[in-house]
């Protein structure tokens, strides 16, 4: 995918000439703020190859895509990497539009993956819990109250090894690029901070009334089941947009915090 690079004393590439961005150097830089790959489309977070001289970014998965890849969720599927497709395509793992670079299987009914749900972690295990990626759920998404994430369309989801914790991977990344079309990502901590007060803000994370009350929940059972909630939100969220940093940090915080008492 490149034509020329440089490596990191870890052996990690830093920079390199990509042909979508021809007699430009790319150099891998961190980003506390969202930007949008020019390779898939999509919100991208943290690390990213960026141009110097121009509003030019990639994804570290867009930007050194291999030729091929397989998944352990979609058996049997050889997954190719395709800079563009036609006819209205879809990511199997997040449901969201294919706009650009994407992993495409060969099948009649083929697959799509953009190449950072590609990439997104299998397994998730962090302040005693386990979480694992699955096409299958054993409950409602907390966030839509929902097995789908739209008619017909499955997509993929986090799931705690107790099975009452699962959220859509399309719903974690819809819950952060609302926040950032509402500018509590622009860049700006002071105005970050008091932002993040707004009880707006919580509410788009916070579940319907209907699945608050699910199961029964009431008191401090609900406060301890949310609390949980939250805190297996922040490790997703972490999972698919990499370590928090900037405004995405305050907003994950407020988001724990906001069930803390």
């Amino acid at each position: 995918m490149y034509v020329a690079a440089l490596l990191s004393a870890s052996m990690k590439i830093t920079e390199f000439e990509h042909p979508n961005h021809p007699d430009h150097i790319l150099m891998l830089k961190s980003s506390d703020v969202p930007y949008k790959c020019d390779g898939c489309k999509e919100l991208g977070f943290g690390p990213c190859f960026k141009c110097e001289d121009c509003n030019f970014h990639l994804h570290e998965e867009c930007a050194l895509a291999s030729k091929s890849s397989y998944h352990p969720l979609l058996k049997r599927c050889e997954l190719r990497f395709c800079e563009e497709t036609y006819g209205g395509r879809y990511c199997d793992a997040c449901g969201k539009d294919v706009m650009g670079f994407v992993y495409q299987c060969t099948h009649d009914n083929a697959h799509d993956l953009h190449p950072c749900c590609l990439k997104l972690q299998r397994i998730i295990i962090g302040d005693g819990f386990e979480l694992r990626l699955s096409d299958k759920v054993p409950s409602k998404c907390l966030k839509c109250n929902s097995k789908e994430i739209s008619r017909g369309i499955k997509g993929w989801s986090y799931v705690s090894s107790c099975g009452e914790y699962c959220y859509h991977v399309a719903c974690v990344k819809d819950l952060v690029l609302e926040n950032w079309r509402n500018g509590y990502f622009d860049g700006d901590n002071d105005n970050i901070s008091a932002q993040t007060s707004n009880l707006a803000l919580l509410q788009i994370a916070s579940p319907s009334n209907e699945v608050a009350q699910r199961g029964g929940r009431l008191g401090s059972k609900a406060k301890k089941f949310w609390r949980i909630a939250k805190m297996v939100l922040k490790l997703i969220i972490s999972a698919i947009f990499g370590d928090p940093t900037g405004g995405i940090a305050i907003i994950v915080e407020a988001l724990v915090s906001s069930t803390s008492a």
